[in-house]
């Protein structure tokens, strides 16, 4: 279908209000993105005619259920291009998916004295359940650097992976500077030393098409509030041989085959990992969340973010005693700044008076605010549905607050 900004705006209902008496302007999309009307449209259906506890049940609402609930893992299978729908485990999101992955695969592999290597760049997310780990088994945390425009230095990769780690947790997109790492060169560069990869797709999953497969990553991990779907629902892809071999990290109902007093033999996969009553109905809107995505186009959807973050970068470089965070030349639509004699908490509670709604703070990242010696950054971040007038506010609220602080 041909790409309309406009049309696409129209699907998004929170964003026709006012902020302060001004037209909201959402720029927070990296720490949560909005949701179109077929999500919300099919989160209250299926809560007033589907809705029931699904897997086991005999009666027509948990058939209905059940069917709904297993289609979205078939749609999750089709998004990332996996080999086998078994390879998607539902949970909570990409930070339960890394601490799972944490507390199996990981800790059956890593004993007192080895390494487990991350990046420089890495979400909180996937830098404490590694820690927590090395804590418990005392493992030792490499850290790959990275340069002044926010890209991984390879060669300290291949340095770093000699050391042989028990596992790579690599970010796809990052957060807080949108470097676009070359995922595919640094997966092959990890398995020719053996040595496992998970990917944290969070930030890549509304931006960029996903193959597992052409990847050939062992895990990835996104979570849907980011990708325009439901909170408090994401997916792990993990090879089923991975999968297979791991332990369970959760007990409870529905990832059992039987239980005794004596023993518990447990499911085969996917139910294994999805111990309990699932997150139902939010399940079934990723699987909306994803037809959306794709009825647009992944491919047209990166297209027009990096013709708004171009627009975006040549707009504030224009701004004196602004300086840019993260210019690498694989980017997506992130743009974190500060303002020379401004905090960037003061920058963003100002501009929210204007109906722009920023981020400001270190994102999750201390450790690249650290790099760059820096508190924190303000970060606009970029979805489908901004504009190059979106821009223009942000540009103008900007200057706002330049003139407030002389």
């Amino acid at each position: 279908m041909p790409f309309s900004v406009d049309e696409i705006r129209r699907q998004f209902p929170i964003l026709d209000q006012k902020i302060h008496g001004k037209p909201l302007v959402y720029l927070d999309n990296a720490a949560s993105a909005q949701k179109p009307s077929c999500v919300l449209e099919a989160l209250k259906r299926f809560y007033e005619t589907d809705y029931a506890n699904i897997h086991r049940g005999l009666h027509v609402l948990s058939q209905r259920a059940t069917k709904q609930y297993e289609e979205a893992r078939d749609k999750v299978q089709n998004f990332l291009n996996a080999k086998d729908r078994k390879e998607i485990i539902f949970l909570r999101g990409a930070t339960e998916a890394v601490n799972l992955v944490a507390q199996t695969f990981a800790k059956q592999r890593i004993n007192s004295g080895d390494r487990i290597l991350i990046s420089a760049m890495e979400h909180h997310s996937n830098i404490v359940p590694w820690q927590l780990l090395c804590n418990e088994v005392g493992a030792k945390l490499d850290v790959v650097q990275m340069n002044q425009k926010g890209e991984l230095l390879l060669d300290d990769l291949a340095e770093k992976l000699s050391r042989q780690p028990q596992i790579l947790g690599i970010v796809h997109v990052s957060n807080s500077l949108g470097t676009i790492n070359p995922l595919k060169e640094i997966i092959s560069m990890a398995h020719e030393q053996k040595v496992p990869v998970l990917v944290d797709g969070a930030q890549a999953v509304p931006h960029l098409s996903i193959d597992v497969q052409d990847l050939d990553c062992d895990f990835y991990v996104f979570s849907g509030h980011k990708m325009y779907g439901p909170s408090g629902i994401g997916a792990l892809y993990g090879k089923k041989e991975h999968l297979e071999d791991m332990p369970p990290y959760h007990g409870g109902g529905e990832m059992i085959s039987s239980v005794t007093f004596e023993k518990t033999t447990f499911a085969d996969l996917p139910n294994k990992f999805e111990a309990g009553t699932p997150n139902i109905a939010n399940t079934v809107a990723l699987g909306h969340t994803i037809d959306f995505l794709q009825k647009i186009g992944l491919d047209k959807i990166a297209s027009y973010e990096h013709e708004l973050l171009q627009y975006g970068t040549s707009q504030l470089l224009n701004i004196p005693g602004l300086t840019l965070y993260g210019t690498s030349e694989q980017k997506a639509a992130v743009l974190s700044f500060t303002l020379k004699g401004v905090h960037p908490h003061d920058v963003g509670t100002i501009i929210d008076q204007e109906g722009v709604a920023v981020r400001a703070g270190h994102h999750c990242t201390q450790p690249v605010m650290d790099f760059f010696h820096i508190p924190a950054t303000t970060r606009a971040s970029l979805g489908v549905y901004n504009t190059k007038d979106d821009i223009d506010r942000l540009v103008e609220s900007i200057k706002k607050v330049m003139e407030m602080f002389g």
